[in-house]
């Protein structure tokens, strides 16, 4: 079934001769890999704007909360280039190095959404791309129409 049979949940005006019809804007961290990789920092679709996996880059050899807090930073940064702020945030999922570490990234988190209340995962993971590195982040927001 197709978003034509409803399939999609496809709304008025979002098709185009049988096409997805939703302007994309993408916000670059100025990464070289990005263009190797094919990736955006974020991007946003319609209503919706997607953060891509953040690393903690700038705060490589701190603790856990700190690193979250760069990553957010970074994530309400990359945000506020499309239109949308924290409090915008629907999803969270959160990759964690060490167990451990789980409270510490969670208060953080807890800080910067308590007022939004995200979904949100935590996942522990063997590792991150950068072994300095003890936490990610991934982001989703829903913008008001």
């Amino acid at each position: 079934m197709d978003a034509r049979q409803g399939g999609r949940g496809g709304r008025e005006g979002d098709l185009d001769a049988g096409r997805l019809s939703i302007e994309r804007r993408h916000v670059s961290s100025g990464s070289p890999f990005e263009p190797v990789i094919g990736f955006s920092r974020a991007i946003r679709a319609g209503d919706r704007v997607l953060v891509s996996g953040t690393g903690p880059v700038g705060a490589d050899d701190a603790d856990a909360a700190t690193q979250m807090r760069r990553c957010l930073e970074i994530v309400a940064a990359a945000l506020g280039d499309l239109g949308a702020t924290l409090d915008d945030v629907v999803r969270t999922r959160m990759y964690l190095t060490d167990a451990r570490e789980w409270e510490a990234v969670a208060r953080v988190h807890g800080e910067a959404f308590g007022r939004a209340r995200p979904a949100a995962t935590m996942v522990v993971v063997s590792a991150l791309l950068d072994p300095r590195w003890t936490v990610e982040m991934e982001a989703e927001a829903l913008l008001r129409s």
